[in-house]
């Protein structure tokens, strides 16, 4: 079964709107967790226009003192303040991104032939016991791409939806996208990395997403999660993606 993570980058843009403690950020955390999600994921920026460094080090303690068997996962691009809060943090699973600081939301995954050194240095420096390191990846990297993401000596790849889920209103570039990204699914599975997924997966676009690309370790949910979660509460929202993952 696919596992969920619960992105929580939206549930702190909606509390940073005002001066205040409210949506909580630890607290909505707790509600998706006791829903059956697996575990949180944030994703801290420079500005922290969204996740605080904060909020980083309380959901460590929650997921520590209350939640276990939860996962923690933390994306970034691998600077050395980034590096650093990792250090201090210990999630278990570290998702490189390549991503400006200025940028609004990740758009694409890593060059993983031209930034190889780069990324053999960093996966080798984070790499430990009990914690994996995924790059984000194009859907349409194809056999070539994993076969480089492999040789930097990462765990994982994660699939970027996020091509895919801008396809709402078109199904026939939809079922292209879902084919790119099951031969890089399939690639990457042949090489013995594992595959996560995420970026714009929704309950409507999830189940063809599973069919079509099947075997996928964990996806990482925020967005969409968030928007039917204003209409059916958290939890709920939770149970139905979790439903739709078990299928």
């Amino acid at each position: 079964m696919t596992l969920l993570s619960v992105n929580l980058n939206a549930v702190a843009q909606l509390r940073n709107r005002r001066d205040l403690p409210w949506p909580s950020v630890v607290g909505i955390a707790r509600v998706v967790l006791d829903a059956g999600a697996t575990g949180i994921t944030v994703h801290p920026r420079p500005d922290e226009r969204h996740i605080r460094r904060t909020d980083v080090f309380e959901l460590a303690a929650l997921l520590r003192d209350h939640y276990p068997s939860a996962e923690f996962n933390i994306e970034g691009y691998p600077s050395p303040d980034f590096l650093a809060l990792i250090d201090a943090v210990d999630p278990h699973q570290v998702t490189l991104v390549p991503d400006d600081p200025a940028q609004a939301t990740s758009d694409h995954g890593w060059d993983f032939v031209g930034q190889a050194d780069l990324l053999r240095s960093v996966v080798d420096r984070l790499k430990r016991p009990g914690r994996r390191v995924s790059l984000f990846c194009d859907p349409d990297a194809g056999e070539a791409g994993v076969l480089a993401a492999k040789a930097t000596g990462a765990d994982r790849i994660e699939l970027f939806t996020g091509p895919y889920g801008a396809c709402h209103d078109d199904p026939e570039k939809g079922r292209a996208e879902l084919a790119a990204m099951a031969v890089t699914k399939a690639a990457a599975k042949d090489l013995g990395l594992g595959v996560n997924a995420g970026h714009d997966l929704t309950l409507e676009n999830l189940p063809a997403f599973q069919a079509s690309v099947t075997g996928v370790a964990e996806v990482s949910i925020g967005h969409g999660i968030t928007a039917d979660a204003l209409v059916m509460g958290f939890a709920e929202a939770t149970r139905r993606y979790i439903a739709v993952l078990a299928e």
